[in-house]
């Protein structure tokens, strides 16, 4: 990321709020005799103290342990695995749980992800609580009303988040000490709803390096959008009209374009794409914790790109391999998307195997046994994101969060819905167009062939043998259900992708058997429970 976007997001992550509750059980802890009432406030600590809450998302990315969100969202869908092999990877199955819908309430991935949200969600809470106060001391070039506007957007994310994943929650919007209760799912949904209405116009209209990695109205739009999209899941009623109309919205805006090739929203420097609607900014060095790059290489590789840190053992992120077989072969994507074949170095010398095929050419295949372990060789490694040459342990690229291609396919998938088979599939021939530059017969596709199923072929794999799914699946929009996959690879919309679509629990892949409904949602953490007796766990978790 370029220094002059950092300045908003990155030095103002000092965050002087007193108060601040803790995340595992949402009880108040005073870490400072300083109260609230005597802490004295500058100007310019309204932008960062927001901005502390913004700098809560870099842990959607961090893959360390291979607790970032990021990766959570993808390993418990058909679309990627962190597997066991000879160099580690088991972490005392926890990848294996999230592979095989086994987790429980003590889930690390489930902790992770509880913490993270709640605390942006209170942090937000807090930012706001503190600069509605009269007198507070903003700077000449702080908005007040903006500021409050993108305080609300951005909890409105974080509990989009937290009702996605945990349905029934707690929903705190006042600075409080007391231990709250649940409330649920279609309620948390309506006030996501109502936030996200009442400052939609408040928030800024331009694109800038001054809103860069910010709620701007664009960007709010297109996270309401996504709130829209899977309604019914949510509260039981579609809402593709609404989806439709933000998305509208954006389109006619004029502010974002697809950029020219699929791989620009993800180049090292892409603050210059003119697709990515809302990112987290990322530096190698002043705003680190963008490193997936270390959980889906080789260590072998660390020659390919002269990496200053090893790529941890074999690496584990990887794409399912009938996922992966779902790709047209001419379809740029595939590459773009996923490393595949012999791995050399960056003077052209063969990399070798360092584990089950120590001294042998290491050549990565789109092939593995089952869902467990697999050799170090086997699987293709998830690397979207460019690696630049001399790349450090944490990565320059920022990461995508929203970006125009997929509220094209969002606004493709509700004329689907409605009817409009015809107007969805020019809205997915012109997102897949930069995918068949030299073969722009094989972008055209019809509402008709949308209509169609599903080119991923379901079953158990055992010892490479796949045995199929006697059901296909998804029920009905199998083909535009694999144009989400192919577009938006890696980028945690699978999982939601696949409860809209029906079968997230019911399809059959790699070591990955028809589960339980009600891991549709996950668990509240146990050991939250246990420190609220204001909550209850769901019953199924118990």
């Amino acid at each position: 990321m370029n220094l002059r976007y950092i300045s908003g997001i990155v030095l103002s992550m000092t965050f002087t709020l007193t108060t601040f509750s803790a995340c595992t059980d949402l009880k108040e802890n005073i870490y400072s005799e300083i109260s609230e009432d005597s802490y004295q406030y500058s100007p310019g600590d309204a932008t960062r103290q927001l901005g502390a809450a913004y700098a809560n998302l870099k842990g959607w990315t961090d893959a360390g342990a291979g607790l970032g969100i990021s990766i959570a969202q993808a390993i418990s869908t058909d679309e990627a695995i962190f597997p066991a092999n000879g160099s580690g990877w088991d972490d005392g199955g926890n990848f294996r749980r999230m592979h095989q819908h086994k987790w429980d309430a003590t889930q690390a991935h489930v902790k992770r992800m509880w913490t993270l949200f709640y605390s942006g969600a209170i942090l937000c809470t807090n930012v706001i609580a503190v600069i509605e106060k009269d007198g507070f001391p903003f700077a000449a070039n702080e908005n007040k009303d903006q500021l409050i506007a993108e305080a609300r957007a951005l909890r409105a994310f974080y509990y989009w988040y937290i009702l996605d994943n945990f349905g029934d929650a707690p929903l705190v919007i006042t600075p409080s000490s007391d231990m709250p209760g649940t409330t649920p799912r279609k309620e948390i949904f309506n006030f996501v709803v109502k936030e996200l209405n009442e400052v939609i116009n408040t928030l800024p209209t331009e694109k800038s390096g001054s809103n860069y990695g910010r709620f701007n109205r664009w960007a709010a739009k297109a996270l309401l959008a996504n709130v829209y999209l899977n309604a019914e899941v949510y509260t039981g009623k579609p809402e593709w009209e609404a989806c439709s109309k933000e998305a509208d919205e954006i389109i006619a805006s004029g502010k974002y374009v697809l950029d020219p090739d699929y791989r620009d929203p993800f180049k090292t420097d892409n603050e210059r794409s003119g697709e990515n609607i809302f990112v987290i900014p990322f530096d190698e060095v002043f705003a680190q914790g963008f490193n997936y790059h270390l959980a889906a290489l080789h260590g072998a590789n660390q020659r390919t790109y002269n990496l200053q840190s090893s790529p941890w053992g074999a690496g584990a992120y990887k794409g399912t391999p009938q996922f992966v077989d779902t790709y047209d072969k001419d379809d740029a994507r595939l590459a773009s998307t996923w490393l595949s074949g012999p791995q050399y170095a960056a003077d052209g010398t063969p990399l070798l195997g360092s584990y089950d095929k120590i001294g042998q050419p290491l050549v990565f295949i789109n092939r593995m046994p089952d869902g467990i372990f697999t050799s170090e060789a086997e699987g293709l490694r998830y690397l979207k994101y460019e690696v630049k040459n001399e790349a450090r342990s944490s990565l320059s690229n920022d990461y995508v969060i929203f970006r125009y291609a997929q509220v094209l396919l969002m606004k493709a998938e509700c004329l689907l819905r409605m009817g409009r088979n015809d107007e969805a599939a020019k809205l997915v021939t012109q997102v897949r167009q930069r995918a068949f530059k030299n073969i722009p017969a094989k972008a055209v596709v019809t509402g008709q062939q949308l209509l169609g199923p599903s080119q991923y072929k379901y079953g158990l794999v055992k010892n490479y043998i796949l045995t199929p799914q006697a059901k296909a699946y998804p029920s009905q929009f199998g083909r535009l259900y694999d144009e989400l996959g192919w577009e938006l690879a890696g980028e945690t919309f699978r999982r939601r992708d696949m409860i809209r679509f029906g079968h997230y629990t019911k399809a059959e892949w790699l070591s990955h058997q028809a589960s339980e409904d009600f891991r549709v949602v996950y668990p509240i953490p146990q050991d939250v429970v246990n420190a609220n007796p204001n909550l209850q766990q769901n019953p199924n978790y118990k």
